[in-house]
C-alpha cells in the first residue's frame, strides 16, 4: 500500500501558559495542504523492517522513529503481522509542517486498513496521541481550531479556497523545546476562534505566533523570509509552528522561484 502522509501549516499559535507537567498549553489553526511525503507499506517475511529515500532520518526504534513507534504501539495492542515500511522524505525537519508525525500517523491508519484491524476511530485517535501531540490531527485531516497541548481539537469554519500558497524554508532546524523553555506564555485577549472569521487580508493585523520573536531572534533569517514574503504581495504570512518553515497566501498567483530559489519548497492553490 502505498499513501501519502501530507503536512500541515498553523495559522496563528498562542502559546497560553505553562501546565504542571511542564509542557504548554496552546491555541492554533492547524490547516492541511497537499505537500507530502510518500510512504509504502507491505508484508514482510521477517521482522518489522524499516527503510527510508529522499531527506533521510534516523532509522532509531520505537522511541525515536514514529513509523517505528506506530508499527510498536500496534504491536503491542493486536496481533499483528510484521511489515515493511519504506519513507521517501520529501516534507523537511524541524520545518514546523509536521511531517514527522503525519509519517506516523498515517503508518497507524495504513497497518490497520491492510490487515483489516478494524480499529474504532477513537482507539486510532489515542494511539496518534502516544505519538505526539499533533499526530491525532492527520487522522482528522481536516481545518481545526487545536488547544490544550495541541490535541483538543474544534471544527471551525475556516475556507482558503482560492488562494495560493507559497512555503519557504532557509534550511535550519529548530529546537521546539528549547523555545517553548524561552517563551512567556500568556492568554491572548481574543481566542484564534474569533480572529479567525476575519477576512485574510486582515489576519496580518490581528492573528500572530508567538514562537517567531523567539526564534527570529535566534535565526533573523527566517524574519527576512517572512518579510519577502510580504514583499512579494502576500496577503498574510507566517512562521508555521515552532518553524523554520514560513508560508504565505497570495490572492494573486505569484512569481517567487527568482526571489527564493531552493529556499522555495512549496506551492499550491488551495
Amino acid at each position: 500500500m502505498i499513501v501519502f502522509p501530507n503536512a500541515k501549516i498553523n495559522i496563528g499559535l498562542n502559546i497560553v501558559e505553562k501546565r504542571p507537567d511542564g509542557f504548554h498549553n496552546i491555541e492554533t489553526i492547524f490547516y492541511p495542504i497537499r505537500f507530502s511525503d510518500i510512504l509504502e507499506i507491505n508484508p514482510s517475511e521477517s521482522d518489522f523492517k524499516f527503510t527510508n529515500t529522499g531527506i533521510l532520518i534516523e532509522q532509531g526504534n520505537a522511541s525515536s522513529n514514529l513509523c517505528y513507534k506506530a508499527y510498536d504501539i500496534l504491536n503491542k495492542n493486536h496481533l499483528i503481522k510484521p511489515v515493511n515500511v519504506h519513507l521517501h522524505k520529501l516534507i523537511p525537519t524541524g520545518a514546523g509542517l509536521g511531517g514527522g508525525s503525519s509519517d506516523g500517523s498515517f503508518t497507524l491508519q495504513a497497518i490497520n486498513k491492510i490487515q483489516n484491524l478494524k480499529i474504532e476511530p477513537s482507539v486510532l485517535n489515542e494511539y496518534a496521541g502516544k505519538l505526539g501531540s499533533d499526530c491525532p490531527f492527520f487522522i482528522i485531516n481536516k481545518p481545526i481550531f487545536a488547544g490544550g497541548t495541541g490535541n483538543i481539537f474544534e471544527s471551525i469554519n475556516s475556507n482558503l479556497k482560492g488562494f495560493y500558497l507559497a512555503i519557504v524554508n532557509p534550511g535550519v532546524h529548530v529546537n521546539t523545546a528549547k523555545a517553548y523553555s524561552q517563551s512567556k506564555p500568556e492568554k491572548p485577549r481574543y481566542s484564534l476562534k474569533e480572529l479567525i472569521k476575519n477576512p485574510v487580508e486582515k489576519w496580518k493585523d490581528y492573528i500572530c505566533n508567538d514562537f517567531e520573536p523567539i526564534v527570529f531572534k535566534d535565526y533573523p533569517q527566517i524574519e527576512r523570509l517572512k518579510q519577502a514574503l510580504y514583499d512579494s504581495g502576500a496577503v498574510y504570512a507566517s512562521m508555521s509552528g515552532s518553524g523554520s518553515s514560513v508560508f504565505g497566501l497570495f490572492k494573486e498567483k505569484p512569481s517567487l522561484k527568482d526571489t527564493f530559489g531552493s529556499q522555495l519548497i512549496w506551492e499550491e492553490q488551495l
